[in-house]
């Protein structure tokens, strides 16, 4: 075998090596991306049926339930233009209250319900995600009718 023919060999072997390595970061990346939904947007229909997403929004006043167990709780999310049920099991953050800004991370259930695996509340009062303040003033925006001429 010639060294020119092993040098292509080499190429080859290389590119193929980065090659596969490329298509592992590309696979583990799509598998731990989480979008971030709004109520409105899975009113919609937007949001994924099968795959773990963050929903956004104020909790809505007089909706949190807890259960017996003392860690099973119900309640909704909003954007002020819709609302969306949650049920999360665990301790909730300190800083988690009705009326607040919050973040949840979890599937949507068969029954429309989102079934939360995680909750992240905001850590003072002037903090909240840019796109769950965004999505609020999007939804504020269509939810106000515009003035008659």
């Amino acid at each position: 075998m010639k060294a020119r023919h092993k040098r292509l060999g080499l190429v080859l072997v290389g590119l193929a090596g980065l090659g596969i390595g490329v298509w592992l970061v590309l696979s583990a990346f799509q598998k731990n991306l989480v979008f971030f939904f709004t109520p409105s947007q899975i009113a919609a229909g937007e949001a994924p049926q099968a795959r773990r997403f963050r929903i956004g929004g104020m909790v809505e006043n007089g909706s949190l339930r807890r259960d017996a167990d003392g860690l099973t709780v119900s309640f909704v999310v909003t954007d002020t233009a819709r609302a969306v049920p949650v049920r999360y099991r665990g301790a909730l953050p300190d800083l988690f209250k009705e009326g607040k800004g919050v973040v949840a991370q979890g599937k949507l259930g068969a029954d429309g319900a989102f079934v939360a695996d995680e909750v992240l509340a905001k850590h003072d009062e002037n903090y909240m995600p840019p796109e769950a303040a965004h999505a609020l003033k999007q939804a504020q925006a269509a939810a106000t009718p515009e003035p008659q001429r």
